[in-house]
């Protein structure tokens, strides 16, 4: 397994000296695959968007190693901007950034402060845009005439046009309806396995994580509780209730049904994989066992 990133004991502080002190995470230790997936869920305030700040350097830590594409991004002070061009970071609400006159200005701006050249640029526009499902005739428009599910993805081509070899975004599909977390994840997914980039997206929904991540992290009290493919996981059921959490409803469903009698698979996440087999369930003689 390659790495992407690599957390080596890394412990980090609100409000040092000062009465609002408070351990956010907590000798951290953690490795992230490359070129796949990562959800990280966890309640409001586990140090789920406290650690990916860690990522691109934004926040430094007190203590301990990040290791980014095996660069150790704080042995030289000087480098953390070409750290920010390998791991791209999108905050929640990215829509509240957006600023220029059109939208091709918009998602240009980030490969411009990169010194490219004109033409790269204009493709790196044009491909980031296509990459978020827009089409090519927004690119003249005023982004602040887009609905919001089309400023959010304006705002997320910004940060691919810089082509990073990490994306990171902190709750990209919050506030969204179905159609526009669909919109918004689905093209984030297709966005990766076409380009192969490393993709870490901060979620509190376990239904999303277990849709489009390959990987998981579980975050609780500024710890790493839980690591691993969304399978090892969420089939940690009493850990993650242990902390609050519960894995999909319908593998819920699916556990009921199981303990109706029924013969059903209990280790399954997402409502297609759930649809195949019931339907693979149903075509079987009522003796048969799967």
């Amino acid at each position: 397994m390659t790495q992407a990133i690599k957390f080596n004991n890394v412990t980090y502080t609100y409000g040092r000296n000062t009465p609002f002190f408070r351990v956010a995470l907590d000798n951290v230790s953690l490795s992230v695959e490359a070129g796949v997936i990562t959800g990280i869920i966890g309640h409001t305030g586990s140090g789920k968007s406290t650690l990916v700040q860690h990522i691109n350097g934004l926040l430094e830590p007190d203590s301990g190693q990040i290791i980014v594409m095996d660069r150790d991004i704080w042995e030289d002070k000087k480098r953390l901007r070409e750290v920010r061009y390998l791991a791209g970071l999108v905050f929640q609400y990215p829509e509240y950034q957006l600023f220029d006159e059109t939208v091709a200005k918009d998602v240009a701006f980030g490969p411009k402060n990169m010194g490219l050249e004109k033409d790269e640029i204009d493709q790196r526009v044009r491909d980031a845009v296509r990459f978020v499902g827009l089409p090519e005739n927004v690119l003249e428009k005023s982004p602040f005439e887009l609905s919001g599910g089309q400023k959010r993805r304006v705002a997320i081509a910004g940060v691919i046009a810089m082509r990073p070899q990490i994306l990171i975004l902190d709750e990209p599909a919050a506030g969204l309806d179905p159609r526009g977390r669909e919109e918004i994840l689905g093209g984030i997914r297709a966005y990766q396995r076409e380009s192969g980039t490393s993709v870490i997206i901060v979620s509190h929904s376990m239904e999303d994580m277990a849709r489009y991540s390959d990987n998981v992290v579980v975050m609780e009290d500024g710890k790493v509780l839980l690591s691993g493919t969304v399978k090892e996981v969420f089939c940690k059921e009493e850990t993650l209730a242990s902390i609050g959490l519960a894995v999909p409803q319908i593998t819920r469903l699916l556990k009921r049904l199981a303990a109706a009698g029924l013969p059903v698979r209990e280790d399954i996440f997402t409502v297609e994989e759930a649809r195949e087999h019931l339907l693979e369930v149903l075509k079987k003689p009522v003796t048969e066992k799967i």
